[in-house]
């Protein structure tokens, strides 16, 4: 594989400062969550203080809320995310070093973890505040694409979670020896699927358009839990389908198993991101077909 486009020369970080002989920086992926979480923050306000969008004009909670609620969500992103990927990805090493199960700055993160941690925080804070849970699983849902898409961006100026090796012309060649590390012949390159903008555009910026627009246009607000099942739902149908072009972890990859599969029979099976996202399918379908019902 000799053809491909060039890795963009965009630093991991923004900037670095040393104080006191301890360097610190601002990477593109902290960032994206930053923006993420606040962009999130005033879709989910700007929602609430429309009553026309909810049933019976009666948004979940108010402005004030949806801030307290923030804290519980990004508590279950960070602890979701990790337990996650602790549990779903690398269960043998950390259970063999249970001291870096909470070394974070190291990387590993879960999307499918974090989801479920979301989910826990904002169960556990509706009850807590009286809060009808569909309704604040709307607005949670409607809140969370735009941080999809900036951590998929994140991702790709990381350098991280390529796709396979591809001969499309629109293939990257990522630098690194991991990622030039696909049996091609001696001297040529190794161009890879961009699997990370795949991700972005579909799980970030057409779910979120969708969304924004059943909720704002079209009163899908009005039906609790059908935002949350289409979210879901979409997410998991548009992970489903990038996994086969995504390059799979490491450690599921053996000389009987080239491609990576997690489960397997025959040669044909399923990666890890595909078995975790089909209940992701099942659960959003539904809480579409009850929020149709009611």
């Amino acid at each position: 594989m000799n053809t491909g486009l060039p890795f963009p020369d965009i630093s991991p970080e923004l900037f670095s400062i040393s104080l006191f002989g301890i360097e610190f920086a601002l990477r593109w992926y902290a960032l994206a969550y930053i923006a993420g979480i606040l962009i999130g923050w005033r879709i989910a306000v700007a929602a609430v203080r429309r009553n026309g969008l909810w049933r019976d004009e009666k948004p979940p909670m108010r402005p004030e809320q949806v801030e307290e609620l923030l804290t519980w969500v990004i508590l279950g992103i960070i602890l979701g995310g990790r337990l996650g990927f602790v549990l779903f990805y690398q269960p043998e090493y950390y259970f063999a070093n249970p001291g870096q199960i909470l070394a974070i700055w190291q990387g590993g993160m879960s999307f499918h973890g974090g989801l479920i941690g979301v989910i826990v925080a904002g169960v556990i804070y509706c009850a807590r505040a009286s809060i009808p849970l569909r309704p604040a699983l709307d607005m949670m849902a409607l809140a969370t694409p735009p941080g999809l898409f900036l951590g998929r961006i994140a991702n790709f100026i990381n350098a991280e979670l390529w796709g396979r090796p591809t001969d499309l012309p629109w293939g990257v060649i990522f630098p690194g020896e991991a990622a030039q590390d696909c049996g091609q012949a001696s001297g040529m390159v190794c161009a890879r699927h961009p699997s990370q903008l795949y991700e972005a555009l579909l799980e970030g910026a057409l779910l979120g358009a969708v969304l924004l627009w059943l909720a704002f246009r079209r009163g899908a607000l009005k039906a609790p839990g059908r935002v949350a099942g289409i979210f879901i739902a979409g997410y998991g149908t548009a992970r489903f389908l990038v996994e086969f072009v995504r390059q799979p972890d490491a450690q599921f990859i053996e000389p009987g198993n080239p491609l990576g599969l997690a489960w397997h029979m025959d040669g044909y099976g399923l990666t890890m991101g595909q078995i975790l996202s089909l209940p992701m399918i099942a659960l959003g379908a539904y809480l579409w077909i009850t929020a149709r019902r009611q």
